[in-house]
């Protein structure tokens, strides 16, 4: 599913160069559950944004599911990132005056889904993570575990093969946690690819294999559970 190889990214800010990534070489097969783990400034939200096509490399290559990102035009990234990648991020990243309904049907709508068919999937969705009860409620009427469920609805709405999850549980309580884990978990079973970028080893130690990156390098002298292709 995912392939790269000697993956950099440098950022340039007038005479000064930094490189947040210096040669990743990182396999994720379909169907893994995957956390990739590492301090602040570790290149862990770089990495984060290059398999979600938000970002391009400097060099290397990136293969999405046997195709080479830097072949797509802005369209075609925009594509991947409505149709299949789904983001679930640590803010929420709702719009806060639209219903659970509205925020749940926006990648829908990118998408062009008939009316029809947009109000059966939403609802399903929402039903599917146990918030039908609050189909009208908006996020400020919600709390975080909901929001985030919210969240988690609108990155399956155009049924996704990888999810991206950026410090999932990082603004919820344990109990709250726990269940957004479990549905993780739940999407796993059902093939999903799920990648799990976290500071967090108590988080990563529930995934299936754990990449651990340091200094913008995949640390393979870690617990052993990182790889490197």
């Amino acid at each position: 599913m995912i392939q790269m190889q000697r993956v950099r990214k440098q950022y340039t800010t007038g005479a000064v160069t930094f490189e947040a990534l210096s040669g990743v070489d990182l396999q994720i097969a379909k169907g893994e559950m995957v956390s990739i783990v590492g301090p602040s400034g570790s290149g862990k939200s770089t990495l984060m944004n290059i398999i979600g096509c938000l970002d391009i490399p400097t060099q290397g290559t990136y293969h999405l599911d046997g195709n080479d990102v830097a072949d797509f035009n802005a369209n075609q990234l925009a594509d991947i990132r409505n149709k299949k990648v789904g983001f679930v991020f640590q803010a929420f990243n709702l719009l806060p005056y639209a219903t659970a309904f509205e925020n749940v049907e926006i990648p829908l709508l990118f998408a062009k889904v008939q009316a029809k068919e947009r109000k059966r999937r939403v609802i399903e969705l929402l039903e599917r993570v146990g918030l039908s009860p609050k189909l009208n409620n908006k996020p400020t009427e919600m709390s975080g575990g909901e929001m985030q469920r919210v969240a988690i609805a609108r990155a399956l709405a155009n049924d996704p093969e990888v999810i991206l999850a950026d410090e999932p549980t990082g603004n919820l309580d344990s109990r709250s946690g726990t269940e957004i884990m479990r549905m993780f978990h739940e999407l796993h079973a059902q093939n999903k690819t799920i990648i799990i970028i976290t500071h967090d080893m108590n988080l990563a130690k529930q995934t299936s294999r754990v990449v651990k990156i340091k200094d913008g390098m995949i640390d393979l002298n870690g617990n052993g559970a990182a790889v490197a292709a």
